[in-house]
């Protein structure tokens, strides 16, 4: 595997959010959008290419915490302070359903299913909750109340859920067998995402550690740590890049890190706004970079921060 060729530089930046971007996302297939989730209620779809907004979705009545696309890209989940989720038809920007039954705010969203035909959510009621989003019931069809903290992030591979939390575990629930493995971890998990072939995955810690996890063992095979990287406070997203060779994080300085997955060695130091890096100032909460996307067939990374700053990073010309 080779990671030569990944993007670090800023071809778009995505003006008109007030408030931090909690959320960002590409448009399914081949990446042709960029949706963003925003404090100010509102999720923004934008033409990376051009920075341009082209539709805005409102009808949420607080933050905005997590987004999801559907692989047809004709539905859009949201979830956030509302303890709602939310179903939208992305051509209309109509809501098509809501599904109420968290009794705290949603943190995560994540389509499943064949046909995307249900979407899962996280919470900081402590519970992931499956909603069928072909059913005419506003119930949920599965409730999972394991976790003894807040859901943080939520991922779907195959039938498989994984749900990480803030009481420093991941649960894995295999929805076909009926059954959960859980993996202990040294702090509270911010995020997690499956690796493509669904033989690890990535996890992001309040220890300013990431750990790639192997799903059979529930062993760490890696750690990805630098001295200059700090996630001790925030909820940081962090994924896995360039055909799974890579791993891509926020932090809360500004800056968004590289390392590369065989060997954990850190590649690339990006900053999120411009000039950044040079002064050595206290930083703030408007600094964290705490949501981030990948898109594969781009070969681009999406980065947004407390500060509203969305950055599209692509392969220089």
């Amino acid at each position: 595997m080779t990671t030569k060729g990944f993007p670090t530089t800023p071809i778009a930046r995505l003006q008109g959010h007030s408030g931090p971007v909690h959320a960002v996302t590409f448009s399914a297939g081949s990446g042709q959008y960029v949706l963003t989730g925003c404090q100010d209620r509102r999720i923004r779809l934008f033409n990376p290419s051009t920075g341009r907004l082209i539709q805005t979705y409102a009808a949420h009545g607080y933050e905005i915490l997590d987004l999801a696309v559907s692989a047809d890209n004709a539905r859009l989940a949201s979830v956030g302070g509302d303890k709602t989720v939310f179903l939208w038809d992305v051509a209309t920007a109509q809501t098509q359903r809501r599904f109420a039954g968290h009794v705290g705010r949603v943190n995560a969203c994540a389509f499943g299913g064949e046909d995307d035909s249900v979407v899962v959510s996280g919470s900081f009621d402590g519970t992931v909750k499956v909603w069928d989003t072909k059913s005419r019931s506003d119930k949920p069809i599965m409730s999972f109340s394991e976790a003894k903290d807040s859901v943080s992030s939520v991922a779907v591979w195959g039938h498989e859920v994984l749900a990480a939390s803030v009481d420093g575990r991941v649960r894995v629930y295999d929805l076909a067998m009926g059954r959960v493995q859980v993996d202990v971890l040294p702090a509270s998990v911010t995020s997690v995402v499956s690796a493509v072939a669904g033989d690890c995955y990535l996890a992001s810690t309040l220890d300013s550690t990431l750990r790639l996890m192997d799903r059979a063992s529930g062993k760490c095979l890696q750690t990805f740590k630098d001295g200059d990287f700090k996630n001790e406070t925030y909820r940081i997203r962090s994924t896995l890049a360039m055909a799974d060779s890579v791993v891509v994080s926020g932090g809360e300085d500004g800056s968004i890190f590289v390392w590369d997955v065989l060997s954990g060695e850190l590649l690339h130091r990006l900053w999120q706004k411009e000039g950044g890096g040079s002064q050595n100032s206290t930083t703030t909460k408007k600094d964290v970079v705490a949501a981030i996307a990948w898109n594969q067939l781009r070969k681009q990374l999406v980065t947004a921060d407390g500060s509203g700053e969305v950055v599209v990073w692509g392969l220089e010309e």
